[in-house]
């Protein structure tokens, strides 16, 4: 195991996924520390600095990497597992924009009402006691929150040489922004070029389920991520797994197609590691899942499928990888 450090300059964060040569290269097993910037780009730092005025539509949501990870190939899986993720600032942003957002007229859903005022908010970030506070913008009510970092942001290039903005999630991974994606889980990528580059960023100190008005609580981090790979098991969509959850998603619209994937995957992964066939694993995973939604406002939505790992035994999941990564991270932090 190598420990490696990757801390873009300014100019050197991506925006893209594909396209792009690696940054820094490892090994699997290696332990790779990484600073993101918030989806700002930092730019938004007083709640009188307007995202719209402020910040490009294609500067949005910078990316570090891609990391290449050394002998992983087209048909393999690449396995991310978070071992920590803290915020690298005391504050966090989060924004209301017009035209964006679950609960107003967007560019792809037209309507003739007025488009919502654009207005920040900015929350402090108190990491040693791990709260973020929130504060109205037009009365005194505060309410003090614990913290929850997560990445919204985590992919790897695209298969056929396509170039994505990080914007859309889609097979790849991309911006997914679910709150699953906390420390603790491992997230399994498809690689589709050589080397898989890996990118990620928009971290979020916490953000609710769906995302709903379009931002989290924006934040730059300090994260800690542990790789490795599992030869020809790429999987069709990006999964999750902690200890307590196997973790499918689905990125589409509309909203029903991104739910229809995430639990068909479910199934099939299900089926897969039990031996069951599609029907009874269908029925199992019926009775036993959870969907949360992910975000309901980027130009994907993302819902994801979650099965207790209860309810699989004692199934194997790539070879036990998910606990492997979480044994290299403890030798890593001790």
């Amino acid at each position: 195991m190598r420990i490696h450090q990757l801390a873009p300059e300014p100019d050197e964060y991506s925006y893209v996924f594909g396209g792009r040569d690696p940054q820094l290269s490892v090994d699997p097993g290696d332990i790779v520390e990484v600073s993101t910037e918030d989806c700002f780009g930092g730019m938004v730092k007083t709640s009188r600095d307007l995202p719209s005025e402020t910040v490009a539509f294609d500067r949005l949501n910078p990316v570090s990497g891609p990391i290449e990870i050394r002998g992983a190939e087209p048909g393999d899986l690449l396995a991310v597992h978070f071992a920590s993720i803290v915020p690298a600032r005391d504050y966090a942003i989060s924004a209301t924009f017009p035209h964006f957002g679950a609960l107003t007229g967007s560019h792809e859903t037209v309507t003739l009402q007025p488009p919502l005022d654009e207005r920040v908010w900015i929350y402090d970030i108190d990491v040693d006691a791990w709260t973020a506070t929130f504060s109205a913008t037009r009365s005194d009510h505060r309410l003090v929150m614990p913290l929850d970092p997560m990445h919204g942001t985590v992919g790897v290039a695209p298969a056929s040489d396509e170039v994505r903005l990080v914007v859309t999630p889609s097979t790849y991974g991309g911006n997914m922004d679910t709150p699953e994606l906390r420390a603790g889980v491992t997230l399994y990528l498809p690689v589709n070029v050589p080397g898989a580059m890996l990118s990620l960023g928009d971290g979020h100190a916490r953000q609710g389920e769906g995302e709903l008005c379009g931002t989290g609580l924006e934040c730059a981090m300090n994260s800690v991520i542990a790789v490795d790979v599992v030869k020809g098991a790429a999987p069709a969509w990006p999964r999750l797994q902690n200890d307590e959850y196997l973790m499918s998603t689905g990125s589409m619209r509309p909203l029903e197609d991104a739910f229809r994937i995430s639990q068909r995957d479910l199934v099939n992964w299900t089926a897969e590691l039990t031996g069951m066939d599609t029907l009874d694993a269908y029925q199992l995973v019926s009775q036993t899942v959870r969907t949360p939604a992910a975000n309901v406002c980027d130009p994907n939505f993302t819902m994801m499928a979650k099965l207790p790992t209860w309810a699989l035994h004692d199934a194997s999941v790539y070879g036990g990888m998910h606990q492997h990564l979480k044994a290299v991270s403890a030798k890593y932090r001790n």
